[in-house]
């Protein structure tokens, strides 16, 4: 695929039938990074997921003086933890353009002794991290944007000299990194923290996953509900033996795979137990009219996505794009609401969606929080995808059935799944057309 300007498939004419297993979350897999890194003692990381994200967050470490050892092969890392301390007291971190990756450094960094700036591509520019900088600031944080068009976007400037704690407050609607990183943080805190949030918190699942990577490296809270959290400080992370489940939001593309085709596809290491809210995704095609059957160590959906729903997604946000294309192929329109918070990803997955749908011919009506769905006759054409890997991703499976369909711009897949159209074609039974 290197150097590939385009992707396609063929069309498949018999529903696709079989298994796969995804590769390791990148969610959970750079938040075990960061409380391993600042941990007491050693960690093993298993399942860890080789991606963009992940190379990101491990070369930050690095740069901090950490020693990791990453054995790509069998998806192990070990880290050394540096107890809150990191050998490097200055660096320039480039962190691309990983959302997790600036947010949890910055939170991260700050309760350390240092001094810090992070940086990425141009579109990390435009994404918001004001918001945090604010809730560190109410922990005596000396941190500041640097952007002269934007100064709520990176690049941040960071003079850590460590959290003082007490009471702050973050906002939720745009994004829960905001939260998740001022979690992360506060055990190192000098004093005790209580954590508010304001407003309605989006993508709720996620946070619920940060308690629970922080309490598996032995961090204790008390959260009430996702609006009020009390962290006792100062604690420290332990180093611990850590097994990262396959990604959810990955799965997704094939599990809408079995509901384009009216096939029957296993995704193996996933259960309705997954810390990772994007299981949910099954919940939503069996609206659709899939059957779906939950195993101890597989989801398994089966048959046709036959009707169009209307869905507020706002918890599982990271799968719009994916019910997007399945709902190109239902019965009646699709409304999706509630994610207006996705115009700040890494590309506005809203207005950037709407404009390929319309493309392939669908009729779309673009809203504030979401869009409407209208089937109609669709055409092959060439689909771009704003470096946006979920974009990528998701419109490979409008080429199930549609013939013609290209791909621009095949490795921003790499963010998150270098292996994807791989592992398609293998499901498929045909490799991916790269040219």
């Amino acid at each position: 695929m290197e150097g590939a300007k385009s992707v396609r498939f063929e069309p498949v004419r018999v529903p696709v039938i079989g298994s796969v297993r995804v590769p390791g979350s990148k969610s959970i897999t750079n938040r075990a990074l960061v409380c391993a890194a600042m941990a007491v003692g050693q960690s093993h990381l298993s399942g860890v997921l080789e991606s963009e994200d992940t190379e990101v967050m491990v070369r930050a470490w690095q740069m901090l003086g950490l020693q990791l050892d990453w054995n790509r092969a069998t998806c192990e890392l070990r880290i050394a933890g540096c107890a809150g301390h990191p050998p490097n007291r200055h660096a320039e971190i480039h962190i691309a353009n990983s959302g997790t990756s600036v947010r949890f450094l910055t939170a991260a960094l700050a309760a350390t002794q240092g001094e810090y700036s992070l940086d990425g591509v141009p579109r990390m520019r435009e994404r918001p991290i004001g918001d945090l900088l604010d809730g560190l600031r109410a922990w005596g944080v000396d941190v500041r944007s640097t952007n002269v068009s934007r100064n709520d976007c990176p690049p941040v400037l960071l003079r850590a000299a460590g959290l003082r704690g007490g009471r702050a407050s973050v906002r939720g609607e745009v994004s829960s990194q905001f939260l998740s990183g001022m979690l992360l943080a506060a055990p190192y805190s000098a004093s005790d923290v209580v954590l508010t949030v304001d407003g309605d918190l989006v993508s709720k699942p996620y946070v619920a996953m940060t308690l629970a990577v922080m309490h598996s490296f032995g961090v204790q809270l008390d959260a009430e509900g996702y609006q009020r959290f009390r962290i006792p400080a100062p604690q420290q992370y332990h180093g611990i033996d850590y097994a990262i489940e396959p990604d959810a939001s990955a799965a997704s593309y094939f599990l809408a795979t079995a509901a384009i085709t009216g096939g029957k596809v296993r995704v193996l290491g996933l259960s309705r137990n997954s810390l990772q809210g994007d299981v949910g995704f099954a919940d939503v095609l069996e609206q659709m009219g899939c059957s779906v059957t939950w195993g101890s160590d597989f989801i398994e959906v089966s048959g046709r996505a036959a009707r169009g729903i209307d869905i507020n997604m706002n918890a599982i946000s990271d799968t719009v794009q994916t019910l997007s294309v399945v709902a190109l192929f239902a019965e009646g329109s699709t409304r999706i609401r509630g994610v207006s918070h996705n115009r700040h990803k890494e590309t506005d997955r809203i207005g950037d969606l709407a404009t390929e749908l319309r493309r392939l011919g669908a009729d779309i009506d673009e809203q504030d929080d979401g869009l409407i769905i209208h089937p109609r006759p669709l055409r092959g054409c060439e689909l771009t995808t704003y470096r946006d890997h979920r974009m990528a991703m998701s419109l490979t499976l409008a080429g199930l059935r549609v013939p013609e369909v290209r791909i621009l711009d095949p490795a921003c897949t790499g963010k998150t799944y270098p292996k994807f159209f791989e592992d398609l074609g293998n499901l498929l039974g045909q490799p991916p057309q790269f040219a």
